[in-house]
């Protein structure tokens, strides 16, 4: 005997799929290879997490639930230990500003006993976005990922952030966001694509949220795609700054050879030098009051507890609308 009833129109139902997706395709195109798991998680981006298994995805549900309701709200009070340093930070950033590294890796020296928990992971990597605890509170993180694309940011990561961003908001979970960006991706596909107005979701995003924001430029944080990640001018509260931070239009060389390009090459190379004396530093930002504070890598997680503490009970009185017009 065959399968019940309900089955073999399943079955049905699948080789019509199969039919129309190889007749519009003209390829011996799988369910799986046009709308699978793979395609989702890591193309698309419309899946949030993939799972091995039925018993790993109830699992990753439990502990997503347990992150967004407990605690509940950042209005909450938490005990918190500003004392305790990360020691292991001190050479995760490289001392050549061109060399990548993994930002991953200066998260988990800062949260909670290095517990992550990632967000549409394998989808464009170049932007990370994830949950964490500082001091028992859960967390949302955004920060560019300099071992990808040296952390630039396209279309699919300005979309990634943006709804991570709104996300967090939604649940009342402050964020943090990691700064070390060269720019927008250049390029005739991004263009194409609407790059600007890709951005500009960030852009909104974080203007928009009402949650506690703290930012810590890293390293890089050059021209508009430092505005999109959360400066001081798109509402940030506590904006840090690590020594090695760089905060400039753009780096000294392209700077340079647009200014003074019809200058002699030894002008040039003098000008460089000049560029980088004054803007491959945070200090003359921090005259212009867009930081806060220079810190070392080991006081990060003090600093953002104690920010985090300070933030505690954000209220923020928006005018009377019906809601804004995000750039879709």
């Amino acid at each position: 005997m065959g399968g019940s009833i309900g089955e073999v129109h399943a079955e049905k139902i699948c080789d019509v799929i199969d039919l129309a997706v190889k007749t519009y395709t003209g390829e011996d195109t799988t369910l799986g290879e046009l709308g699978g798991a793979y395609v989702h998680g890591k193309i698309s981006g419309l899946a949030d997490f993939v799972a091995e298994t039925e018993e790993d995805c109830l699992h990753r549900m439990r502990e997503l639930l347990g992150l967004i309701m407990h605690p509940d709200s950042f209005f909450e009070d938490f005990e918190f230990d500003p004392h305790r340093l990360a020691e292991s930070l001190i050479n995760v950033i490289p001392d050549d500003p061109m060399k990548s590294y993994d930002m991953y890796k200066l998260i988990r020296g800062v949260v909670d006993h290095g517990y992550i928990f990632d967000i549409k992971h394998d989808f464009s990597p170049n932007m990370i976005t994830c949950l964490v605890r500082m001091a028992g509170q859960t967390v949302g993180i955004v920060a560019n990922q300099p071992d990808v694309l040296a952390g630039s940011i396209d279309v699919d990561a300005a979309d990634k952030a943006a709804r991570f961003i709104r996300f967090c908001d939604s649940f009342n979970i402050p964020l943090i966001t990691f700064v070390d960006v060269p720019g927008f991706l250049p390029g005739v596909e991004q263009e194409h694509r609407g790059i600007i107005r890709h951005g500009a979701k960030m852009l909104f995003a974080y203007s928009e949220a009402t949650v506690p924001k703290v930012t810590v430029i890293v390293r890089k944080a050059y021209g508009g795609s430092f505005l999109a990640m959360c400066s001081r001018d798109l509402g940030a509260d506590v904006v840090l700054a690590l020594p090695k931070a760089e905060i400039a239009v753009m780096g000294p060389e392209g700077a340079v050879n647009i200014i003074f390009r019809k200058e002699k090459e030894e002008t040039r190379i003098e000008r460089i030098k000049e560029y980088k004396n004054k803007f491959a530093n945070p200090y003359y930002a921090a005259s212009r009051k867009h930081i806060d504070a220079i810190i070392e890598p080991d006081q990060i997680r003090p600093h953002l507890i104690r920010a985090l503490h300070m933030l505690r009970g954000k209220n923020v009185r928006r005018l009377e609308r019906k809601h804004g017009n995000i750039p879709v």
